[in-house]
């Protein structure tokens, strides 16, 4: 009986690994790919590390694998020169589905060091000179990776770009999959619910995301975001990342916090409210009403088969009738192990929406005086989207 190290928080379960890997497994040979490399160096957008090992990568260390159609995986990850483990499919309680695991100290900041992980991977692949290798989140994989391999012994073989075959499985969220969605959202509404407690004037904007982490960390979440802003009720100003959390709170300001993290287990999901510190002006209940519709009309478009294309031009095209500004940015996308995964619902999305894909529902926009929005996530049912995910109260929160 494989037995898991407890050193793992809510580790996915090997059954759920395999179904994960029997799927990609016929999709490659569907479209004739011998191997798949993927490389991914954050938690929050490496979700193809984390979908295939059930690991995730950090801190700005690549972790690579190599999935081959026929075999076992291979792992590159940061550690001393020339590990090499062996493991042949035996699990050591962290690594499961692995035939090898290699280590190099190599450093994205230090340049002389860009071969050492492309020099390791060349071995897991070396079988598979001459076939057609899939790439995996290129925009994040190392350009150093790439060139490496394509301009030495695998000059020969054909490169493919192969992140719409995976994303088309792992988009659709499997029954496990599912109940760790919920357990992000529920934790999400504790950190909120904490960190709106907290809010007093005096307090600067950091404190309170501090709080948000810190509920998040002890409820089982590993790693996410936490964005919020301060101001004076007639000065709307987005909500940003620590470097900009250092203004003082005060009497009568509007609070906006975003709780953007991974659950127990890694699956994203996002709760986003506003908050007064006194009483809330009938201005801002009135716009927040009105963001509640917007976000009500976008629901109604999400329908298993709708283009995400159609989606976004009806969306912008109500918000547009209603004076308020159209959506340039992303309001409304998937969500998995990457904060921001497919379906983006936008005019270039090529994929339509599914059954059993986690969406994030985000209407955002700063209309006069007033900055309003209002976002949850919900999982897409067989007619739609299911009962919103998070729990905590669609009301402008009123404190003291």
């Amino acid at each position: 009986m494989e037995v898991l190290s407890e050193r793992l928080q809510t580790p996915i379960s090997t059954a759920e690994l395999e179904r994960r890997w029997a799927a990609v497994r016929v999709a490659m040979e569907r479209d004739g790919i011998d191997a798949l490399l993927m490389q991914n160096n954050s938690d929050q957008m490496g979700g193809y590390v984390k979908y295939f090992t059930d690991l995730p990568a950090t801190n700005g260390y690549p972790l690579t694998v190599v999935f081959p159609r026929d075999d076992l995986m291979t792992l590159v990850s940061q550690g001393p020169f020339g590990g090499v483990h062996n493991l042949n499919g035996n699990s050591d309680g962290i690594r499961r589905g692995v035939k090898q695991w290699f280590t190099t100290p190599s450093y994205a900041s230090c340049h002389y060091t860009a071969s050492y992980d492309p020099e390791l991977a060349a071995q897991a692949l070396a079988p598979y000179a001459g076939g057609t290798i899939g790439l995996l989140g290129t925009y994040q994989m190392s350009f150093a990776m790439v060139d490496y391999l394509q301009k030495g012994r695998f000059s020969n073989t054909r490169f493919v770009e192969a992140s719409d075959l995976v994303d088309r499985i792992k988009v659709i969220k499997s029954a496990e999959e599912q109940a760790l969605v919920k357990r992000a959202a529920a934790m999400q509404d504790g950190a909120m619910r904490a960190a709106f407690a907290a809010i007093e004037p005096g307090l600067r904007d950091r404190d309170i995301a501090a709080i948000a982490q810190c509920y998040s960390q002890r409820h089982g979440s590993e790693h996410g975001i936490y964005l919020c802003a301060s101001m004076p009720a007639d000065k709307p100003q987005q909500f940003s990342g620590h470097h900009y959390q250092n203004r003082v709170i005060k009497e009568g300001d509007v609070f906006t916090l975003l709780v953007e993290d991974a659950g127990p287990g890694g699956m994203y999901t996002e709760l986003g409210r506003t908050c007064v510190v006194g009483k809330a002006s009938q201005q801002l209940k009135d716009e927040f009403a009105f963001t509640l519709e917007a976000r009500k009309f976008n629901l109604a478009l999400l329908k298993p088969g709708a283009p995400c294309k159609d989606i976004f031009a009806a969306y912008n095209d109500f918000m547009r009738k209603n004076g308020r500004p159209e959506e340039k940015r992303l309001h409304c996308h998937g969500q998995g192990y990457d904060l921001v995964e497919r379906p983006l619902i936008r005019n270039d999305e090529p994929m339509t929406i599914q059954q059993d894909m986690n969406i994030v529902v985000h209407p955002t926009y700063i209309r006069g005086p007033m900055f309003s929005w209002v976002c949850d996530n919900y999982l897409i049912g067989p007619d739609g989207p299911g009962e919103r995910l998070h729990h905590f109260p669609e009301a402008i929160t009123e404190l003291g």
